[in-house]
């Protein structure tokens, strides 16, 4: 089969080979899926890079979350041929790939309301989401919600999600066309970050009070402006570190304002509480089934063209999210 390879860390349009491989086979409790269609996220960047928290053992393929069909069951697994489901495959053998292996006790249902590639871009980022958001931020309907970078992957996922538990939205995004995209979502005020002061708009919208809650996947500059216009006893939940630059929060200036500084690592929650994750992933069908969400795929492109659509998102040029498909 065709899977991507890094044998070496760089750049991922560097670095990233499409090689010939083995096709993988089903061993007991696995299923061996066939790859629909798989996600790019900005984690996949940093492991072709060896930037990530894990590190897999090289060569490996990256991709971090498809959508596939079953064409294989192992003994013990329960599972049958032709289902499509999502699933999260093991490094060193990620979703780039024709073909991959998942456990069958992880792999989740694709909800019926969205094709191959919105599933494929469900899973990590909605989940994140929704975890950020109820689980950590606990929002309530009719708080501001904040959200930076609206326009991403990441932050679409948020926006959508704000939506539905009945905030207001606030996106932050940079230039004219990402600003449009935030505004199609449902974005009540977009604020671009090239041309508008982000704080004294937060402001002026929220009649000096602040945003009860911030959504950061960017870090950086992107903190630095959320702790000036975050509410008496807002929330600001960190995601990631878009921007390369982590943030050092002031404790003092979190005490004399009483806001929280909130981390999220949602891959802790499929070690700590797998049950939760299920029941996110139940809800998230629902809301998939009523059209409150569906994951903006700006761009599917073939699997040929994964290391250079790996690389833009790495470069933040992309709007959405990019999928590769293998159809």
């Amino acid at each position: 089969m065709k899977a991507w390879r890094v044998h070496e860390n760089g750049e991922p349009r560097e670095v990233m080979s499409l090689d010939e491989t083995p096709d993988p086979v089903a061993g007991p409790g696995r299923l061996l899926l066939r790859v629909r269609a798989a996600n790019v996220n900005f984690p996949d960047a940093l492991l072709c890079r060896g930037q990530y928290q894990s590190r897999p053992p090289l060569p490996f393929t990256p991709g971090v979350e498809v959508c596939a069909e079953v064409v294989g069951v192992g003994v013990g697994a329960d599972a049958t041929v032709g289902t499509r489901v999502l699933a999260q495959p093991a490094l060193p053998a990620g979703g780039f790939a024709e073909y991959v292996l998942a456990d069958a006790s992880a792999v989740l249902p694709v909800p019926a309301a969205l094709d191959d590639a919105q599933a494929a871009a469900l899973h990590i980022g909605y989940q994140t989401g929704w975890f950020g958001l109820h689980r950590r931020a606990r929002l309530q309907s009719g708080e501001t919600l904040l959200v930076h970078a609206a326009a991403g992957g990441v932050g679409s996922a948020a926006v959508q999600l704000g939506k539905a538990a009945g905030a207001r939205v606030i996106g932050v995004v940079g230039g004219p066309d990402k600003a449009a995209t935030a505004r199609d979502l449902g974005c009540d005020l977009v604020i671009d970050r090239r041309s508008d002061d982000i704080v004294a708009a937060v402001k002026e919208a929220t009649g000096g009070r602040g945003a009860d809650v911030v959504y950061d996947p960017v870090g950086g500059d992107a903190y630095a402006k959320s702790v000036k216009c975050i509410a008496f006893e807002g929330r600001i939940v960190v995601v990631g570190f878009a921007s390369g630059a982590i943030p050092t929060p002031g404790l003092n200036h979190a005490l004399v304002k009483n806001y929280s500084i909130l981390g999220l690592h949602w891959g802790l929650y499929n070690v700590h509480d797998p049950a939760s994750v299920r029941a996110c992933h139940d809800e998230l069908t629902e809301l998939a089934a009523k059209g409150a969400v569906a994951p903006l795929v700006s761009e599917r492109v073939p699997l040929e063209a994964a290391a250079d659509a790996v690389q833009r998102v790495a470069d933040g040029t992309t709007t959405g999210r990019v999928v590769v498909t293998t159809d």
